[in-house]
């Protein structure tokens, strides 16, 4: 990848002075530079989508809100680095992680790099969504519990309709 075509798509947005009740909305940079880079959502229900240019992008997501970012980039010779991370948006009194071309940052809850870490997990999410549910709604416990597994190279165990109603259940005691 070029150093004009990275600094193009990682160059610092405009300030957006979006907010909820005085919280301010996590921004994420999509990018889409063909046959290089894609920076892009693969679930999350951004609050709004600002357009930058034609190759860029600002999702804007309200506090608290579940979202996985993929990160492709290739050269010449081919895929130079493929990354799924399992975020969450922060709120105005929780610490977050800075991450490249996410601001203020986010909670990491999962961190897939490379191809067989990355399919891996997307097979997970495609799994969540063949149950009809909304990947946005798994507890966040389960996304720690995937990326945990990844990093000990252990079974990543599936996410099922039982354990997501005694997820319901158990947060409606709370």
């Amino acid at each position: 990848m070029t150093t004009n075509t990275l600094a193009l798509a990682e160059q610092s947005p405009p300030v957006l002075t979006e907010c909820v009740h005085d919280i301010p909305l996590t921004r994420v940079l999509l990018a889409y530079v063909e046959q290089r880079l894609n920076l892009y959502l693969r679930f999350g229900h951004p609050a709004q989508t600002r357009r930058l240019d034609h190759r860029r992008s600002i999702a804007l997501l309200a506090p608290g809100t579940l979202f996985c970012r993929i990160r492709w980039e290739a050269n010449d010779y081919g895929t130079t680095r493929w990354q799924l991370l399992v975020l969450q948006a922060g709120t105005l009194h929780e610490p977050v992680q800075r991450i490249a071309g996410i601001w203020p940052g986010a909670s990491v809850l999962l961190q897939a790099d490379g191809d067989k870490q990355v399919r891996a997990v997307l097979a997970q999410i495609d799994a969540i969504e063949a149950l009809g549910l909304d990947p946005t709604q798994v507890p966040p416990r389960y996304w720690r519990t995937l990326g945990n597994r990844l990093r000990a190279r252990m079974p990543l165990p599936a996410y099922t309709c039982a354990r997501h109603a005694a997820w319901i259940a158990g947060s409606a005691l709370h």
